[in-house]
């Protein structure tokens, strides 16, 4: 009985603090949202209050009756000729998609290519091509150099986002004299085809490039959004065909994100999950419409997608048109993908973060394990991206490594670089960013698989001298723990994206059981290519062109209105309330996005926030990982057998590492490259093959992290001549002269020097080393220190050792 009561207390008390949490949870929510809502109403109360500020200016007042016709006369005239040019850059933007449409929706980049490898005509054949970029006139490009390969992202446009101009991630590499190759795809899939085929064909082209270019290392892959965990996967099936990899705002972590911060997140919980993606599929005979992710991203800015955009082209309309029609060129190009690859995408990325978490299947049984991929990564995200947040770009490294010595002990090197401001497109399309921070991630490709295994930071720093603006990369030392500073709740409002994927898995279910069997055979091809036509996304763009009989005008009109342009008064009272309508609308229009997403996160948590803690109290209490440990890794282990072993080269990279450690964490790529120029030939590293010489760096920095203290007094070890060791004595001074060093690295290079010269006396009068004078030295400076430790010269080395870390 007494079991029994005890059994029913406990079921009772777990009730009740489920109940508690419940409330706890519930009343977190309701306080976010009625913060939002009053945000949201503030900031558009501010910025209706900024746009009317030139309304009340004095000169306005005082201007005369007359003064006011003559603006106002003015003012209608030019809005009447920008209105018609208005009208006529939509009409030539139509022109130009059926244009697009009629020439098969060739890669819109802006530089010359030529085919390589079709994939269609592969064993398993898939819709994509390997081409390579013909350098412009004027640049020339190295063979012996390492190639480029570019995936663009395939999520509803076409490609050619990463050489859209010629200030680009092409036009930058090109300039530095790498051959550039670029990854297309075509409008349609080919029927059957799967993302693992994809995977397969995009490793196959970078077989072709390394047979291309068989004297350099292996390719550097650049992967842009969609095409940045394309990359990841190319790496985890086959890395051995790939180099150092850059994935540029692309989402790994697809639960990740902020309240208030990144709504898209919630949208598979909204719409249910995966079906709507299956339904629409099946409506599309059997091919998913990439004009439903465009207009998924149009979503998240209404105020650009239908105010903002048209209003800078009518402000600007005598300027701006070029540069509003190339872009809608791409905006407006839709690619399809077969059923079976946006039921792979939702299901285990959108839906179900399977990447991130290892359970992410290419064929049965068979997951894309990330932790397989040995190349060195960048990952370059933005704040102002509201697509793919930081968040989502860099989670999934703590998801794999929860420590970082568990990512040291994989021997991964990651570099993350973080911009503040530029959107999710600017990312890929920005001149700025392409000569500032691709230029600088071009440069650094060539010293980054030297680097020891960690998790570093990459900041670019701008250096005016005498007028002009030069660039220097600074490397920093991270931690993985550190990445929850990105998170408002330490990750815990993740949880409930685990009821959204049950959910999700149900109704899918009971959607290919029930639904798709009726829907799927209803639709034919030539239904469903209509039904594409008529796509909102598609009839704004041929309903506004010469196909229309009643825009033929058109083309006159805006030729006399340009013939005939009027001047325009910007200062005048019609145009500052102009301005002032334009920004109100605009303000408007955000108020709107605010209230609404702030209602879709207020919902989203009330449904399946209640359905994680059901899910909780159902399967019981998560049992926490043991941790691991990471000095048993085989790596590590293998590595700390040899401390005692090596040749001249891996003791001079264990001295290298013994001072890197010891200094303050950062790296200058300036300084890596000046270092490189004094001893680099010297080292031995640059002569053996990239994959050796990072295996000598990684296991070198293994036996200086975890014993230190034996790795500086193995070092005579590994010089077994005299000839060695004054090698590295010549290259400590060389180097001591030329780059900056600190009290703690100053101290540790006269130790060393110290101890090859022992070592030396030592093999002259057949003794052991002597190193009385470091004891005494440091045992006088600290008292006592030699006692509480133990042995005196371990005292010595490992307090000089741990300070200096």
């Amino acid at each position: 009985m007494r079991d029994g009561e005890s059994r029913i207390d406990e079921r009772d008390e777990g009730r009740q603090a489920r109940l508690t949490a419940l409330a706890r949870s519930q009343a977190k929510v309701t306080e976010v949202y009625h913060e939002r809502c009053a945000k949201a109403v503030q900031r558009y109360l501010d910025a209706v209050k900024a746009a009317g500020e030139p309304l009340r200016d004095g000169a306005i007042r005082a201007a005369s009756p007359l003064d006011v016709w003559r603006d106002a006369s003015a003012y209608w005239l030019d809005f009447t000729q920008r209105s018609v040019l208005f009208w006529d850059t939509l009409r030539q933007r139509g022109d130009n998609w059926i244009e697009h449409e009629k020439g098969g929706k060739p890669p819109l980049l802006a530089f010359d290519w030529e085919m390589i490898a079709d994939a269609r005509t592969f064993e398993r054949p898939v819709n994509y091509a390997l081409v390579r970029i013909v350098p412009p006139a004027g640049i020339r490009t190295d063979p012996e150099l390492r190639p480029f390969v570019i995936i663009d992202p395939r999520a509803g446009h076409g490609p050619g986002i990463g050489g859209f101009k010629q200030d680009s991630q092409v036009g930058v590499a090109l300039k530095a004299g790498y051959p550039v190759y670029f990854v297309i795809f075509f409008p349609d899939p080919v029927a059957g085809q799967a993302l693992a085929d994809v995977s397969r064909a995009e490793a196959e082209f970078l077989r072709i490039v390394g047979e291309r270019h068989p004297k350099t290392g292996k390719p550097v892959l650049f992967g842009n959004c969609q095409g940045g965990w394309a990359s990841m996967l190319v790496g985890a099936v086959e890395p051995g065909l790939v180099g150092p990899i850059v994935i540029n705002g692309a989402p790994m972590s697809y639960w990740a994100g902020n309240d208030g911060e990144n709504p898209m997140r919630y949208a598979g919980g909204i719409l249910g999950g995966l079906w709507p993606a299956l339904f629409a599929s099946d409506l599309g005979g059997g091919k998913f419409d990439g004009a439903y992710l465009v207009e998924n991203f149009e979503y998240l800015n209404p105020a650009n997608t239908y105010f903002d955009k048209y209003y800078t082209l009518f402000s600007k309309i005598d300027t701006e048109p070029e540069r509003f029609l190339e872009f809608e060129r791409w905006w407006g190009g839709f690619f399809l993908m077969n059923r079976q690859e946006i039921k792979w995408i939702v299901e285990n990325l959108f839906v179900g973060n399977n990447l991130a978490d290892g359970d992410a299947e290419w064929s049965e049984g068979r997951a894309f394990d990330l932790r397989s991929i040995q190349s060195p990564i960048i990952l370059f995200a933005s704040l102002g991206d509201n697509i793919t947040p930081p968040q989502q770009a860099f989670n999934w490294v703590a998801d794999l490594y929860p420590t970082t010595e568990a990512l040291k002990a994989n021997g991964q090197v990651i570099v993350g670089l973080m911009h503040k401001s530029v959107g999710h497109l600017g990312i890929f399309v920005s001149g700025s960013v392409a000569k500032r921070e691709y230029t600088q991630i071009v440069d650094l490709i060539e010293y980054i698989e030297h680097l020891p295994p960690g998790f570093y930071g990459m900041q670019v720093e701008e250096h005016n001298t005498n007028g002009s603006l030069r660039y220097d990369v600074l490397l920093t030392e991270r931690r993985v723990e550190d990445l929850h500073v990105l998170q408002k709740y330490g990750r815990k409002d993740e949880m409930p994206f685990e009821a959204v994927e049950k959910t999700s898995e149900t109704l899918a279910s009971a959607y290919e059981t029930f639904v798709h069997p009726f829907v799927a055979p209803l639709v034919t091809p030539a239904a469903a290519g209509l039904a594409r036509t008529f796509n909102p996304q598609r009839v704004q763009r041929w309903a506004v062109s010469d196909i229309n009989p009643f825009l033929w005008p058109l083309k006159g009109i805006a030729d006399m209105a340009k013939a005939n342009r009027a001047p325009r008064d910007n200062d005048g009272p019609a145009a500052k309330a102009e301005r002032c309508a334009a920004a109100v609308t605009s303000a408007s229009w955000d108020l709107y996005r605010d209230l609404r997403d702030a209602a879709v996160e207020n919902t989203f948590f009330r449904i399946y926030g209640l359905a994680r803690i059901g899910m909780g109290a159902e399967g019981g209490e998560a049992v926490a990982e043991e941790p691991v440990n990471v000095r048993n890794t085989p790596l590590v282990k293998e590595a700390l057998a040899h401390i005692e072993e090596g040749d001249r080269t891996k003791a001079i990279v264990r001295a290298a590492l013994l001072l890197m450690k010891a200094g303050t964490g950062r790296r200058r790529l300036s300084s890596m490259k000046r270092t490189r120029e004094l001893v680099g030939q010297d080292i031995g590293l640059f002569d053996l093959p990239t994959e050796a010489a990072r295996d000598i760096i990684r296991e070198q920095s293994y036996i200086v992290d975890f014993e230190p203290v034996k790795a500086l007094m193995a070092l005579p070890k590994l010089l077994r001549t005299p000839e060695d060791r004054r090698s590295l004595l010549d290259l400590l001074d060389r180097v001591e002269g030329r780059i900056e060093a600190n009290e703690k690295q100053v101290r540790l290079l006269g130790e060393i020097r110290r101890l090859l010269a022992e070592d030396e006396t030592a093999r002259e009068t057949k003794a052991e080393p002597i190193t009385v004078t470091l004891v005494e030295r440091d045992t006088e400076a600290r008292p006592g220190t030699a006692a509480r430790r133990g042995s005196a010269r371990r005292a010595s080395v490992t307090r000089r050792t741990r300070a200096n870390s």
